[in-house]
């Protein structure tokens, strides 16, 4: 009998931690819309971002990791997992140049033939939350509540006024220059105090403590939360304005070198390495008079007073998964969208963004606030981009490298970072991985999908030895007639000046070395496999160069 007390003892022992053990995580996924690759203190950064470096130093920060050059084909392969022209968005749908329209591929919203990532773990038993920027269809048929978001608040365009004073739930949402939410599919009424990256985490935060739906049990999550912080325009709280003040008199020259010498102290950039020069239309900072100085400098602190927030939140949102318990068993990535804007209200935006111009208020003292409309510029955006080439809308590694860490339960702690290419493809395939959902099932929903082409991540989180892209592997890529293709550490890059260049990011990550010349046979091999890249998924190269900053 004691030996049978003994035994039943051990069994009410073992099972909850077998059942703890098979437990499967909960996935938190923040996306930054426009953010810097050194913004964050943990990759250079001076803005003051605790919360994001306490969860970037707690886990892997991922140096090499790579997005499309603008937002909506990014979210399109985080969602599908696959390339966004087999997605839908092989531009974005502003950017449809005539002899794209119609074409597949060029729908500019995500095709229902791609299952997303919120559809597959849906039908895999999670709870599925979204919160935030959505930019992938307009449409009833397009909204996240249709695309396996069981709870979503969105904006269902590219950008908005911060404070929500062009929002209009009557309105059509293909109307240029008004701001669409949705909550669950149906028009939302934002709060007179609204300011978009409070708001966002205050509806995830609501979402996520909400009780299970009947019969649902209680499921892990799947949470999205997508800020359209520091997209411009460039608008801030008064009190985190101020928190910056006179923080960058000394102009983007000054904070260039001050983000690559960090960046070198972090271990994020060899002593030996080349920065790529900024190209700046408007020269450098000790070239602009005084006044243009006043006037740049206040844009970089409203940037900076957005990231601030933004950072503010996301301690909310972690604070709030704490208290509820589920923190210590949520994977959080985290990443922006691309590479930083260049945009300048003043010369390459000026004709863009025309009509927001027309009626704002720019003068300095009102900088900031809901009826300002400001950019920041290709000088402070080449601050953040360093040591890479270009900004934002190009192929280029300042593009197209953006800021990403992952942390939270499962992932272990490195010391300093991981450089080897990932992509942002490889997040869907990576956290279905770790669900223990199939990622090669073509059958989603009772409807036929494409094959998620991203590669989990799972095994290289155990083990960091194991590549997650070998040296013969290639990735293509295209976006607004700007091309590249990459194998192992060579990289192909067409800016979209129509010039092949052929780099070795191994040895000059700034893409300084066109060695073209000293290696005709690898260039050649290249292009013919971006070519073989670009038949496959179907690109169609723009008639017309639509977005430059």
């Amino acid at each position: 009998m004691k030996r049978l007390a003994s035994l039943i003892l051990a069994l009410l022992v073992i099972a909850p931690a077998a059942q703890a053990k098979e437990k499967r995580p909960n996935f938190l996924v923040i996306v930054a819309d426009d953010l810097g690759y050194s913004d964050l203190g943990a990759f250079g950064g001076e803005i003051r971002t605790p919360n994001l470096d306490r969860l970037a130093l707690a886990g892997i920060r991922l140096a090499g990791f790579h997005t499309a050059p603008t937002c909506s084909p990014t979210r399109s392969m985080l969602l599908s997992g696959t390339d966004n022209h087999l997605a839908g968005l092989g531009t974005m749908a502003e950017m449809i140049r005539p002899n794209q329209q119609g074409q597949p591929g060029y729908e500019g919203y995500l095709r229902a033939d791609v299952a997303t990532l919120a559809e597959r773990l849906s039908a895999g038993g999670y709870r599925t939350l979204l919160s935030g920027k959505w930019h992938l269809g307009l449409t009833a048929a397009q909204d996240p509540h249709a695309r396996g978001f069981d709870r979503s608040f969105a904006l269902l365009q590219g950008g908005h006024n911060h404070f929500g004073s062009d929002a209009d739930p009557d309105a059509d949402p293909a109307t240029r220059g008004v701001a669409t939410y949705r909550e669950d599919g149906k028009p939302a009424v934002l709060p007179k105090d609204f300011y978009s990256s409070d708001f966002f985490a205050t509806r995830l935060i609501d979402f996520l403590g909400e009780p299970p739906a009947a019969g649902k049990g209680d499921r892990p999550f799947f949470a999205y939360l997508a800020f359209t912080a520091p997209h411009w325009p460039l608008q801030a709280p008064p009190e985190d304005i101020a928190r910056y003040k006179g923080r960058y008199d000394a102009g983007f020259d000054v904070l260039r070198e001050q983000r690559l010498a960090r960046q070198r102290e972090l271990g994020l950039l060899g002593a030996d390495v080349v920065p790529h020069t900024p190209r700046n239309r408007d020269g450098s900072w000790d070239s602009l008079t005084a006044e243009q100085q006043r006037l740049s400098a206040r844009n970089m602190e409203i940037y900076a007073a957005m990231v601030d927030r933004l950072d503010q939140n996301v301690g909310r949102v972690i604070a709030a998964l704490s208290a509820s318990g589920e923190l210590d068993n949520t994977v959080i990535i985290f990443l922006a969208d691309n590479g930083a804007e260049a945009l300048d209200v003043e010369t390459t935006g000026a004709e863009m963004l025309a009509g927001a111009l027309k009626g704002a208020d720019n003068d300095f003292a009102n900088r900031g606030a809901a009826s300002s409309y400001l950019t920041y510029g290709a000088g402070w955006a080449q601050a953040a981009t360093a040591p890479s080439w270009l900004t934002k809308g190009y192929q280029s590694e300042g593009g197209t490298r953006a800021v990403a860490f992952i942390s939270g339960v499962g992932v272990p702690r490195r010391e300093g970072v991981a450089t080897a290419y990932q992509s942002v493809a490889d997040i869907a395939p990576t956290l279905l991985d770790l669900a223990g959902v199939d990622a090669a099932t073509t059958r989603v929903g009772g409807r036929t999908v494409r094959p998620i082409t991203g590669r989990s991540w799972a095994r290289w989180l155990r083990d960091p030895s194991a590549p997650v892209y070998g040296p013969d592997d290639g990735i293509g890529a295209e976006l607004f007639g700007s091309r590249a293709y990459r194998q192992g550490e060579w990289k192909l890059t067409d800016i979209g000046d129509g010039t092949w260049r052929l780099f070795n990011l191994a040895q000059d990550p700034g893409e300084t070395r066109d060695l073209s010349l000293a290696d005709p046979d690898r260039k050649a091999a290249l292009v013919s496999a971006w070519e073989a890249y670009a038949a496959r998924v179907g690109v169609i190269l723009p008639d017309k160069i639509p977005y430059r900053p």
